[in-house]
Order: structure tokens, then C-alpha cells, then sequence
């Protein structure tokens, strides 16, 4: 896909955190916008984005729409010629995250294909590559490893395994129908919020401010920022040599390396003192996303992503300066 001015694209989950900074980022490159949501009345899922540069020419629509109903994801979809599908559940039930991820997936991709749309983006995650306690223990996890389903099934992490299926049902899909699909696979997505609520990695680094212990070892692979997960739909949607999956992180790091930044760039909060090596399985790599570093992407760095995460935090008053 070049860059059409003017193009109509549809991004599922647009009020999101990394949906809203892909909205900016297409609406700055001059395409026209159907963004979801899932209550077009409530403003705190529409407000940011009408207040968008390039909203108030006309080339961002809303569009209201349940992942479970075909027909309202139908209606956003037509006339589109992309579709960015970031829309998903992020709950702890396991029916509630499950059907919806994977079901949903399912409509859109249809959608997409009923409609004649070109290129679907699907955002995945890393959850879709780890936790991988089988992988081998001197290779560096990539594109080419998966989550270990029946581990998650086992210790019941459904975030991973809805993640998992969702993407295992866009490549099926595209086999049997015949759509482009590309992925993206974000890891631990921080930085400027648009939206007036924070995401879960957000969260994260709110709660390691205040001191929380939590390590999490079977997530963990790395930080990226919201701008640059938002340039990398951009990027494999209008790149045709792209193809298959893409993780997106500007390095794979330990959790522990995380926190020590932390630690390092805000000695004034109560941050814990954890162990470096949290990931014993994880080999660390500057050049893990190098599908997108070969498509252009110059990623921005752990420091920056921290720095502009707690700046965002500290606007909102969530943290004291």
C-alpha cells in the first residue's frame, strides 16, 4: 500500500490509547478516518478525538459498534479501503475476553473482505508470543515463536490466550479467504495519554511509582511508545513488502531493567528494588523488531518512553511532581 491522501481507513478501538495516537497520526497524513467506539454518547470516548487536528475538517467519522454484532461493524467498515482492527477486550473474565477477541476478530476481517477492503492491520501483542516456557533457552523469542496455550489454559492467564486466538483466527482467516492481513505485536505501550483514561501499561508503571512489587515475569518483553505502535500500523499498512507478523518494541528487556530505569531517572518516588534478571528465560536483544526497523522505524528509546509516560502521569495529577 503508498500513502493515498485522501484514502478512507477504519480503526477499530479508535478511542483507545494506542488508537487515538493512530487516529492523529492518519488524520496528520491526510486520510479520512472511521474510528469506533463502543458508546458514541459517552464523551470520554469522543471527545479527544474530535478535538484531533484534521476532526473538524470532516475526515474523522464515529462510528458506534459491538464487537459481537456484525452489522454495526459493517457500517464503519464500508467505503474503506484499510482497516486497522485494535479493537479488544481487556478484562479478566474469561467468556467476556475470550468471545469477544475472538468472535470480533472474526466480524471485522469478514467486514473487511464483504467490503473489498485492500490491507488489514490486526493488533496483536506480545502476549501472543510469551509466556513460551518451551522456546529454546539460547534463542532470542521473535516472530517465528507463540504463546504456549495450554500453559495459560493451565495457571489461567486469559489475557494471553485471548490474545493468542485472535491472532490465530486472522491467519486463518486470510488463508481460507484470502484477505491481506498484516500484525503487529506491541509489547508494554506507554507514553503521552490522548484519551482520559489510561491503558494497562499505563497502570503499570502508575503502581511501580507507588511503590508496587509486582514483577511481572510471564508478560514482560519490552517497552515502545504509543507513537511509535501507531507509525508501525502506518508503516506495514503502506509498505507492500510487509507481511506476517511484526513485534514492536524498541528492545527486549527483563522487567528488572525496566524498573531500574525507573528507579534511576525518578529517585524521589517510592520505587521498589527488584532483581535485574526477573526473565531467566529471556534473552535481551537491541534488534528484536528489525521487520520494522528494515521498514523505516527508528524506535524511540526506554529512557524517552519513561520520561514522557511520567510526564503524562504527572499532567493528570495522578502523580505529584
Amino acid at each position: 500500500m503508498s500513502n493515498d491522501t485522501g484514502a478512507v481507513v477504519c480503526v477499530t478501538g479508535g478511542s483507545g490509547c494506542i488508537g487515538s495516537w493512530l487516529v492523529h497520526l492518519l488524520l496528520d497524513r491526510g486520510y479520512t478516518v472511521h474510528a469506533t467506539v463502543r458508546d458514541i454518547k459517552d464523551e470520554k470516548e469522543t471527545k479527544h478525538l474530535e478535538a484531533l487536528g484534521g476532526a473538524e475538517s470532516g475526515r474523522l467519522r464515529l462510528f458506534q459498534i459491538d464487537l459481537l454484532d456484525y452489522l454495526s461493524i459493517t457500517s464503519a467498515v464500508k467505503g474503506c479501503a484499510g482497516v486497522f482492527h485494535l479493537a479488544s477486550p481487556c478484562i479478566v473474565d474469561r467468556k467476556e475476553l475470550l468471545d469477544p477477541a475472538i468472535k470480533g476478530t472474526e466480524n471485522v476481517l469478514t467486514a473487511a473482505k464483504e467490503a473489498g477492503v485492500k490491507r488489514v492491520v490486526v493488533t496483536s501483542s506480545v502476549s501472543a508470543i510469551t509466556p513460551s516456557p518451551k522456546w529454546p533457552a539460547d534463542v532470542v523469542k521473535g516472530e517465528d515463536c507463540w504463546t504456549d496455550v495450554e500453559y495459560c489454559k493451565q495457571i489461567g492467564l486469559w489475557y494471553p490466550l485471548s490474545k493468542t486466538f485472535a491472532e490465530q483466527t486472522a491467519w486463518e482467516f486470510s488463508k481460507e479467504k484470502g484477505l491481506d492481513v498484516v500484525v503487529v505485536n506491541p509489547g508494554t505501550v506507554m507514553g503521552p495519554v490522548i484519551p482520559p483514561t489510561l491503558n494497562a501499561s499505563m497502570m503499570m508503571l502508575l503502581r511501580l511509582l507507588q511503590g508496587c512489587t509486582e514483577t511481572y515475569k510471564d508478560f514482560f518483553m519490552g517497552s515502545v511508545h504509543f507513537k511509535d505502535v501507531a507509525l508501525a500500523h502506518i508503516l506495514v499498512y503502506e509498505s507492500p513488502s510487509a507481511t506476517g507478523r511484526h513485534m514492536c518494541v524498541e528492545a527486549i528487556s527483563h522487567y528488572g531493567d525496566f524498573v531500574a530505569k525507573v528507579a534511576e531517572l525518578y529517585p524521589e518516588y517510592n520505587v521498589p528494588c527488584i532483581p535485574r534478571d526477573t526473565q531467566p528465560g529471556l534473552l535481551r536483544a537491541k534488534d528484536a523488531s528489525k521487520k520494522l526497523m528494515d521498514l523505516g522505524l527508528q524506535f524511540i528509546p526506554m529512557e524517552q518512553i519513561i520520561k514522557d509516560a511520567v510526564e503524562s502521569l504527572k499532567s493528570r495529577g495522578l502523580i505529584i511532581s
